[in-house]
């Protein structure tokens, strides 16, 4: 799977961009590097990567605005983008989910979490190419309907009210994507009506009541995912 594909490292840590780029090599993956965000969105340009590591303190340009302009352009608008964060760095990774970020992966880097990661965001592709392709959704041990709005979970069906339906729809449409909590209003309610985050809050719980809690997880501070296993 990863013979062809294409990563960009970018970070102004040299340390960290090599021990990064040797796992990635190692794996089969090609691998380019930048060292600022303008630097990155150059050599992106160039490259066509199908991800990017993106740290967010830079010099220069830092990670959330390099995003932020890649996300702007036509060519990125569908690249996998994660970024790196320091643990202390929260209001970090709300800020690259809300500029697009796919996931973000937490300093120290750990060479064997880090793979595992890259690689189950990289098969994403080929997943959410099977959803699209059709209105059912067959993801883990669940059918999503969308013609019916019905779920089933290994025959059994489950009848949801039409908003939580629509909230799982969106979550498994992208497995492991965290959703942030505005993602999912603007997706689910749109600016139709009032709507909290505490709303959100309750449907995702009648949503675990009903299908079970092993499928939505809780990113703290940031949004919910389809935790693809």
């Amino acid at each position: 799977m990863s013979a062809n594909q294409k990563i960009l490292v970018v970070d102004d840590e040299h340390d960290i961009v090599d021990l990064i780029s040797y796992n990635l090599t190692k794996e089969g993956y090609q691998v380019y590097q930048a060292h600022n965000g303008k630097e990155g969105i150059e050599m992106a340009k160039q490259v066509n990567p199908d991800l990017i590591i993106l740290d967010v303190m830079m010099p220069e340009m830092d990670g959330i605005e390099a995003c932020r302009l890649m996300r702007s352009m036509p060519e990125f608008k569908h690249t996998f983008m994660v970024f790196l964060t320091a643990r202390s760095e929260e209001y970090s990774e709300i800020a690259g989910f809300n500029v697009g970020a796919d996931d973000y992966i937490a300093k120290p880097i750990k060479p064997r979490a880090l793979m595992s990661r890259i690689n189950a965001i990289l098969r994403r592709n080929t997943t959410e190419a099977e959803i699209s392709s059709s209105d059912k959704l067959e993801i883990m041990d669940l059918v999503i309907d969308r013609d019916s709005f019905l779920v089933y979970r290994d025959a059994d069906r489950i009848t949801l009210a039409k908003k939580e339906f629509e909230l799982l729809y969106l979550l498994a449409s992208k497995p492991n994507k965290v959703f942030t909590r505005e993602q999912i209003l603007k997706a689910i309610w749109e600016d139709s009506v009032v709507v909290t985050n505490r709303t959100i809050d309750v449907h995702i719980r009648k949503l675990r009541e009903k299908i079970g809690e092993n499928y939505v997880s809780t990113v703290k501070g940031v949004g919910y995912k389809f935790e693809l296993n």
